[in-house]
């Protein structure tokens, strides 16, 4: 699985939590308390704990809640279930019952400049094809759409929206401008939901691992 737009990828995950370990606080039931971390150092901790109906995840990388059945570790063992740590961020997302408190920075989901690039290459790309640009015109357009939009997409999603709905050129006779860009999906998951999610299930892979063991003992 490779990384996008710097987003973790669990190998990359594994990594950060090569070093973990787990610290049973509560386990009776769907009450759990779990704490993640390494021996003598609070780099990134995490904690997990349920009760009936909800599991929060809180740590170095946020605090979120989900919502869905009585035991959340079974919700969130659906996928892990098929191999690896395997996370549905979309499903899993639509549980979300809270996220953290510092905003969008720690929000599960955030203004993606790469992802409003792929919409203004798709348009261009059609531009071109559809007004049979010569090599000359397209690279004038595309000379254009970088001096004009590219360059403020990583300022800020204000500046980024308002470059592109402010674009606007003439090339032989044809004006360019985008449309509608208010409808436009920009937005992508967050890397520390990212994360998070990873945590959750790599962490009940651990306590099922712990109650596998503590079974056959």
């Amino acid at each position: 699985m490779s990384r996008r737009n710097n987003q973790p990828n669990e190998e990359s995950f594994l990594k950060d939590v090569s070093k973990h370990e787990m610290t049973v606080k509560l386990d009776n039931g769907v009450y759990r308390h779990l704490r993640f971390g390494q021996p003598n150092s609070s780099n990134m901790w995490f904690d997990i704990v349920t009760w009936p109906g909800f599991l929060a995840y809180t740590g170095d990388m946020g605090s979120f809640v989900f919502t869905r059945s009585s035991d959340m570790f079974e919700f969130f063992r659906t996928d892990s279930k098929k191999g690896g740590l395997g996370i549905n961020l979309n499903y899993w997302s639509e549980k979300l019952e809270a996220v953290d408190r510092d905003g969008r920075s720690g929000s599960y989901k955030d203004f993606s400049p790469e992802r409003m690039r792929v919409h203004v290459e798709e348009h261009v790309a059609q531009w071109i094809e559809e007004c049979e640009l010569s090599e000359d015109a397209a690279a004038e357009l595309k000379e254009a759409v970088e001096e004009e939009v590219y360059r403020y997409l990583d300022d800020s999603e204000h500046e980024a929206r308002t470059a592109v709905r402010d674009f606007s050129v003439e090339i032989d006779g044809h004006k360019y401008e985008f449309y509608n860009t208010w409808e436009w999906n920009c937005d992508e998951y967050t890397f520390r939901f990212v994360w998070c999610c990873y945590a959750i299930a790599w962490a009940i892979k651990q306590y099922d691992s712990r109650e596998s063991t503590e079974a056959a003992a």
